[in-house]
């Protein structure tokens, strides 16, 4: 295929240089509708394009068009046979994998450390997980994915599950082997769903992780906007014929996604195929030298730690994506969330995210030499202040075990309600989120069983000013629990 090309951008700015006199939505008509200065600083050029499913634009719902060969042309750059554009970001894609494969009552192999989205879809479908432990790694207190063992384990318990969904790369770039997981699946014919947000690099570059349709995986939902250069919100289910309809894929996504398509997402989804098809491999190779030199500087520097390859050789550490770099702090006596906080007030520096022992920098084709010298004058400003006298944080990355099970997270979560005091709910049933961070695995998931362990884990953490999510109440002094009915005599 011919990746000079762009389909869909090409055909909204012919449309644009038209210049119709336009009666249909949006109603700011490019532009000269919008508030003034939101429209000076976005710009005439993007109001322009900001358009909906007319004939000449095809219609991402049942696409006959540009949008058609903009999605075969992805389908080629990604190794895929059908990808599909999502304007609702890769939570969509990941909802859309799971409702295609899984009915009411079905088993989904999962990770615990699952992002929100496969939460949320295993309610929207009625789904039953079986979750597995992903490898806890106690030196940096972080939590990397699951093994080929584990998941040997839960198919010889759980049979007939209808799939198995494997993280790769993980959030800090770590991989398991995604090859020998996805070959065990589909020895008992069982697809495999890969969350693969944080890994549109990897499809073009041999230095990177083998990518999930590399590894023979049957859908992956990937975030060409997390690395890939096209605008938030924007990411491609790639999809592997044979264990999966594709037909019924386009369904899912066309019922979970706005008919009033953003075409500007779209847009960036067709110009990011062509440059990384036509450029990713040298994109690839400039994030990995500049972060391959930073990490090596980086631990010259008094107190911080960044793994490279050292990492490799377990299990669950088979391979990594060195344009993740994640540097450990506790040996400075503070905190990832202090960290962070300290290096946008002293240094106008923002990273993608901190936990209890570690920052994580994401290095991508948008960086250059001056950016990363910036990151190392902060990070040399950070030891600089902290190292002298301090005393490294005690590493302690304990969570309770996986809870019972005893509902469906849905029956949980739309089954009658009552709140009562959390620390009195040993024994009840959750019908609501409590994550703990870190390491960032939910706690307990709606559906589960309350243990005293549970309540004394959360509460510890909260009273150390640690930050828990999920719940309605922020606090965690009340929690969300099924109603028991009372027996009648």
């Amino acid at each position: 295929m011919d990746h000079r090309q762009t389909p869909l951008f090409t055909a909204l700015r012919e449309h644009a240089a038209q210049n119709p006199v336009q009666f249909h939505i949006p109603g700011h008509k490019k532009g000269l509708g919008s508030d003034s200065e939101f429209r000076a600083f976005i710009g005439d050029n993007a109001l322009s394009i900001d358009l909906i499913n007319i004939a000449p634009l095809d219609d991402l719902h049942q696409p006959t068009g540009v949008i058609e060969q903009a999605q075969k042309l992805a389908a080629d750059a990604f190794g895929s046979d059908y990808t599909y554009f999502s304007v609702q970001g890769t939570s969509g894609a990941i909802i859309t994998m799971i409702m295609s494969v899984c009915a009411p009552g079905d088993k989904i192999i999962v990770p615990r450390n699952v992002h929100k989205s496969i939460m949320a879809a295993i309610i929207f479908a009625g789904a039953r997980p079986v979750f597995i432990s992903p490898a806890r790694d106690n030196n940096l207190g972080i939590d990397h994915g699951i093994t080929t063992r584990s998941v040997r384990r839960a198919l010889e318990k759980h049979p007939d599950s209808k799939a198995v969904l494997v993280i790769n790369p993980t959030y800090f770039g770590i991989c398991a082997n995604l090859k020998e997981i996805v070959d065990l699946v589909h020895s008992y014919d069982i697809p495999v769903l890969v969350d693969e947000a944080h890994g549109v690099l990897i499809h073009f570059h041999d230095k990177l992780p083998m990518s999930a349709m590399q590894a023979g995986a049957d859908m992956a939902a990937t975030s060409v906007h997390k690395l890939g250069g096209s605008m938030t919100q924007s990411s491609v289910l790639n999809i592997r014929k044979g264990r999966v309809n594709p037909q019924r894929v386009q369904t899912i996504i066309s019922m979970l996604t706005t008919t009033s398509t953003s075409y500007i997402l779209l847009a960036s989804l067709d110009t990011s195929r062509r440059n990384l098809a036509l450029h990713g491999r040298e994109l690839a190779e400039q994030a990995i030298a500049l972060a391959q030199d930073a990490r090596r500087q980086i631990n010259e520097i008094p107190g911080l730690y960044s793994f490279g390859e050292d990492i490799l050789g377990g299990e669950a550490t088979f391979d990594y994506d060195p344009t993740k770099v994640t540097i450990h702090v506790r040996h400075l006596g503070i905190t990832g969330y202090e960290t962070e906080n300290w290096l946008r007030e002293h240094y106008n520096l923002e990273i993608e995210l901190s936990d209890m022992y570690n920052i994580l920098c994401l290095v991508t084709p948008g960086d250059t030499s001056d950016s990363l010298a910036k990151l190392l004058e902060a990070l040399r400003g950070l030891s600089a202040a902290f190292y002298e006298g301090a005393e490294a944080r005690e590493l302690v990355v304990k969570i309770p075990d996986i809870p019972q099970l005893s509902l469906t997270p849905r029956d949980a979560f739309y089954a009658e309600t009552e709140v009562i005091p959390f620390k009195e709910s040993a024994g009840r049933i959750i019908a609501e989120f409590i994550y703990v961070y870190p390491p960032g695995i939910p706690i307990l998931l709606p559906g589960e069983v309350i243990s005293q362990k549970n309540i004394d884990y959360i509460v510890d953490h909260v009273e150390v000013g640690l930050p828990v999510k999920g719940p309605e109440d922020r606090s965690i002094e009340f929690v969300k629990v099924i109603v028991e009915e009372t027996a009648i005599s």
